[in-house]
């Protein structure tokens, strides 16, 4: 079941099956699924990104019952520790047809650049446009700095996953260095918006795949994929489901 970096194409369709990858920097493995190929992990995922935002106050905007079939969910990643526990993950929605269908331009909704956010995920649509949303480290995750910093760049990856140009994501300001360390860049252009509430100065910001910065990234991963034990990933899943029969 497992392979490394699997993406089978049928005709136009891109079918992607499982992706797993070991860190070690992290000490992690992170693994790249669909909602319904993965429904414990997913399960692991929504949980942990509930605890997250709940922590901070931000529950809301994690929109957890819109997201919870996933449905609106093109991929997720996790990281997942040795004993199976899911310390972190973040999820792609997309490709997108129009900029209506994005998150951003919900929190852009009735603020100071809506219509330049409109135009400028108009602009890009053609070539391809994904949108990261609902990132997330458990505060108590081992190694927890290498960890927040290779999931700013496995993120990375769906560019090439997904076969799409563009990566799109809204950040605090706090965490816009982060995520800038993984090749993006902030839309300058786009005031910052209060998102999602008056505490926060949320940006948008854009990944491109022809920058060299994010193909370093992406190769860097892609190394690593490409060295991927075989039925490893199988062994995360075994570890998951091992420990939710313990608990």
């Amino acid at each position: 079941m497992a392979r490394a970096l699997s993406c089978a194409i049928r005709g136009a369709e891109k079918i992607f099956e499982e992706t797993s990858v070991w860190d070690p920097r992290s000490e992690c493995r992170f693994v790249a699924a669909r909602p319904d190929e993965e429904p414990g992990l997913w399960s692991e995922y929504l949980a942990g990104a509930f605890e997250s935002y709940s922590k901070h106050g931000v529950v809301d905007a994690l929109e957890y019952e819109r997201i919870r079939d996933g449905s609106t969910t093109t991929l997720f990643f996790v990281a997942v520790a040795a004993d199976g526990t899911v310390n972190g993950g973040l999820r792609a929605q997309g490709p997108y047809d129009r900029p209506e269908q994005s998150h951003v331009m919900e929190e852009w909704s009735n603020q100071v650049g809506e219509a330049a956010a409109r135009e400028m995920i108009a602009d890009r649509i053609p070539f391809g446009v994904v949108e990261m949303k609902a990132a997330w480290v458990r505060d108590r995750a081992p190694n927890r700095r290498a960890l927040t910093q290779s999931l700013a760049s496995v993120g990375v990856c769906a560019l090439e996953l997904l076969d799409v140009q563009f990566l799109m994501a809204s950040a605090a300001d706090h965490v816009l260095d982060l995520w800038a360390s993984s090749g993006g860049v902030v839309a300058t252009r786009i005031p910052p918006a209060a998102y999602p509430d008056d505490r926060y100065r949320t940006r948008m910001m854009w990944w491109d795949r022809d920058d060299r910065r994010i193909r370093a990234v992406a190769q860097q991963f892609a190394r690593l994929w490409a060295e991927n034990e075989p039925g490893r990933s199988g062994q995360v899943r075994q570890a998951v489901e091992g420990r939710d029969a313990s608990a």
